[in-house]
């Protein structure tokens, strides 16, 4: 007896979008990111409804001991001076890790300790992200493009946004006055 083949989700590379499979969309707009830019004028000048990123999520059993799987595709924009992002998450159960693997587009992936220590991570296609546990992660597209970034998490992790109320310890701005065009700095 020759055993079914099945053809399992795979992320479209041209369009790094998943095929196959169950895939559930969420989109994150502007109006949903109340208090997460610091220029809170031109914040409120945007398009409540303009969307600053959508999640693809392979729709994935909930039990301990699995994986969720989802693709962040955030656009590239600014609200004043600040680049687009993500709202960013520490995660419920704080002893769980998560990967991020860059699939297009140019950013930054910020990573925040519990106590408030910060750092980044240039996030380009093919780059590889080990987020440690009890680290609160957040991408941050610097390009011209979207930036579209695979994760892998455990299924019980969850988020908390109510930890990171008060914002992270850096934020990213464009910058004429550096190579890269951005600069980071401390709140």
């Amino acid at each position: 007896m020759i055993p079914d083949l099945i053809l399992p989700p795979h992320v479209a590379w041209a369009s790094v979008a998943f095929a196959n499979g169950s895939v559930i969309h969420k989109a994150t707009r502007v109006g949903d990111l109340n208090g997460v830019f610091s220029d809170v004028l031109a914040y409120q000048k945007r398009d409540p409804l303009d969307v600053v990123y959508h999640v693809e999520m392979l729709d994935s059993p909930a039990d301990a001991g699995a994986l969720y799987v989802g693709v962040t595709h955030l656009n590239a924009g600014k609200i004043g001076d600040e680049f687009f992002m993500t709202r960013g998450h520490f995660h419920k159960q704080r002893e769980q890790g998560e990967v991020y693997f860059g699939l297009c587009g140019e950013g930054l992936l910020l990573l925040q300790s519990e106590q408030g220590n910060a750092r980044l991570e240039r996030v380009a296609p093919g780059s590889v992200h080990i987020i440690p546990p009890f680290t609160a992660h957040r991408l941050i597209n610097t390009g011209p493009a979207t930036l579209s970034s695979l994760a892998v998490w455990p299924s019980v992790a969850g988020h908390d946004y109510a930890a990171l109320a008060e914002g992270f310890a850096l934020r990213v701005f464009s910058s004429a006055h550096h190579s890269e065009g951005w600069e980071a700095r401390h709140e």
